[in-house]
């Protein structure tokens, strides 16, 4: 206990609990806020994956059009030349 003061001995012993309590509970919101930026960061991580197979499937379509476009000889639509009408028409 304390020394002898003007102030009330409860007084003293509420601000000590109180105290205790405080540095008690810090390692768990310590640890509960490194759990929490974990799982922000891991939430960015499969976002960023996403993304990621989202523009890749792009690009894998675009590839798939200009392979069939070569086999089948066809012309791509943004070219420029003009199409001929067809003969005897």
């Amino acid at each position: 206990m304390a020394d002898p003061t003007r102030v009330n001995a409860q007084i003293t012993d509420a601000v000590t609990q109180a105290n205790v309590k405080v540095v008690g509970e810090g390692p768990a919101e310590a640890v509960s806020v490194e759990v929490q930026a974990m799982a922000h960061s891991i939430g960015l991580a499969m976002e960023n994956a996403t993304q990621t197979q989202g523009g890749m499937q792009q690009v894998n379509n675009t590839a798939t059009a200009a392979m069939i476009s070569l086999i089948t000889g066809a012309q791509p639509a943004s070219s420029s030349s003009t199409p001929t009408p067809p003969a005897g028409g």
